[in-house]
């Protein structure tokens, strides 16, 4: 298993759910959670990254590990990026897991679902994606989706697009991807060295920079998507479900 660190990068700076990392669940942060979580997962070690003394405190005080980054950065991955640096300058790690900080039911499997593509030659960068049961997913452009080619691999596809549109057109499943990715540690150098790309703006999707780039992404089917905390109706029905 090559050695992996796991980052998830947290800010308060969210427009629907203010505080969010610091909201209380069945008694602790959602940070707290999902660190725990990301430590159930078993893939090795984990800091949380983050520019924010409140949600620093939080994570150490419950025994996690948490790092001070820049509050300038235009994206998680660029946040991600400085916290390896500060915590593996030497570049021990090969594998660098970004995970999201508003997952706070996230199963352990699923980060393991997201490492497998780097476990053999092949992508620089993997992640996860859920077929769509809603009908409603189909068209709801926040449901991103992800066009890919069939692999070797059963249930594994190569990235071709991610986009808000439905796609592709006609009959046959659509994929609903999820900001989960795993880097080889040079493919992160190398994606946050970049300028975003023309299709990055256009759809406001920072995947498509690597793949406007030339980098390959593999994406695992899985078979459903951990429910993200973006809203207040979204709070709610994590506690829930994880009340008591």
């Amino acid at each position: 298993m090559p050695r992996t660190l796991v980052v998830i990068p947290a800010r308060m700076q969210s427009t629907r759910l203010p505080d969010k990392p610091l909201a209380d669940i069945a008694g602790k942060p959602m940070i707290v959670h999902v660190w725990q979580r990301a430590m159930a997962a078993g893939l090795g070690r984990v800091v949380v990254a983050t520019d924010n003394d409140a949600i620093l405190s939080a994570v150490c005080a419950a025994g996690g590990e948490a790092v001070m980054t820049r509050a300038d950065h235009p994206s998680g991955s660029d946040r991600v990026f400085e916290a390896v640096r500060t915590v593996d300058p030497a570049g021990d790690f090969e594998i660098i897991l970004n995970l999201q900080g508003d997952l706070p039911m996230l199963a352990p499997s699923l980060p393991r679902d997201c490492l497998a593509p780097l476990l053999k030659q092949g992508p620089d960068i993997a992640t996860i994606a859920a077929e769509i049961t809603k009908p409603e997913d189909r068209t709801n452009p926040n449901a991103v989706k992800v066009v890919g080619a069939s692999t070797a691999v059963p249930g594994r596809l190569r990235a071709l697009y991610f986009t808000r549109a439905t796609a592709p057109h006609g009959e046959g499943p659509l994929y609903h991807h999820f900001g989960m990715y795993a880097y080889r540690r040079a493919a992160l150098e190398r994606f946050v060295s970049l300028q975003p790309s023309p299709l990055e703006r256009r759809e406001q999707l920072e995947q498509l920079r690597a793949l406007e780039n030339g980098m390959r992404i593999d994406v695992t089917i899985v078979d459903s998507v951990p429910v993200e905390v973006n809203t207040p109706e979204d709070l709610e029905l994590v506690r829930g479900l994880l009340a008591g």
